[in-house]
């Protein structure tokens, strides 16, 4: 049978999502079995170019925020049969989008200071705001799992259900105790599950790097939230972490309020 072709790409981004593959030491000599790699910059000594490949599948780390990202993602689609946002930057804007919130003149100003003229970046988005998108694997990073079983259900033709459920639904499978009932905050309850629930699981809230669950009850959340001190603008901070690409501003208002 012959292997399918994976390219791994990655435009704004710290390229974590990548280095999780490498870090699946004891499965790497599978994942080679499956498939052929036939770009990844991050494994690699190939000095050709960056986005010259065809692939039946592309990875593609990171948000888009320059006009380099745009142009090189239209490339990428226009040579993958199959374009996958690899991780919470591509997949939903991820850390990247907090300067939106803020403006990006502001947030260029404060990073580059004199120097910032000098820098051409525009608001950050998820690739699919650029060019369509077959799939998805979230997180911040992606689960090493996850993407073990999405690669050999690539392979084999199969496609792998997105997790649905909230990150609460497996504290319950792990038989965590909720850190809300230590006082903690965590947005659990209308994050995307499919991460094994690693945060509350440690003791820390999560963060919501999955994107929003589908039928996420964000007006509960508003009030359980409220609940624990958080007033309009801390929960802005909270959820924007994330999400700041990926709220609509119905659901913004929704959770948020006019904060």
């Amino acid at each position: 049978m012959k292997k399918l072709r994976v390219a791994f790409y990655s435009f704004t981004s710290c390229e974590g999502c990548q280095l999780t593959l490498l870090e699946c030491e004891d499965r790497l000599l599978d994942v080679l079995g499956a498939v052929e790699i036939v770009r990844f910059r991050e494994a690699s000594s190939y000095e050709g170019g960056e986005f010259d490949a065809d692939a039946d599948i592309a990875f593609v780390e990171g948000s888009i925020s320059t006009v380099h990202d745009e142009s090189a993602a239209r490339t990428v689609r226009s040579r993958s049969k199959k374009l996958v946002a690899f991780g919470a930057c591509a997949d939903i804007g991820g850390v990247n989008a907090i300067k939106n919130r803020e403006g990006v003149e502001t947030a260029r100003e404060r990073v580059y200071g004199p120097a910032a003229a000098w820098i051409h970046s525009s608001a950050a988005r998820p690739l699919s705001a650029v060019v369509p998108v077959d799939a998805a694997l979230h997180g911040c990073p992606v689960d090493k799992d996850e993407l073990i079983r999405f690669i050999f259900a690539a392979a084999v033709g199969a496609k792998l259900p997105d997790p649905a459920a909230p990150v609460c639904f497996e504290c319950k499978l792990r038989q965590t105790a909720c850190v809300f009932q230590k006082g903690e905050v965590c947005l659990g309850p209308i994050t995307r599950g499919g991460c094994k629930a690693i945060c509350p699981a440690f003791g820390s809230g999560c963060d919501g790097c999955r994107g929003l669950a589908p039928d996420a009850n964000l007006l509960l959340m508003r009030r359980l939230l409220k609940e624990r001190g958080l007033d309009g603008s801390d929960l802005a901070r909270r959820v924007d972490l994330f999400n700041a690409a990926a709220l609509t501003e119905d659901q913004r208002r929704e959770l948020i309020g006019h904060a």
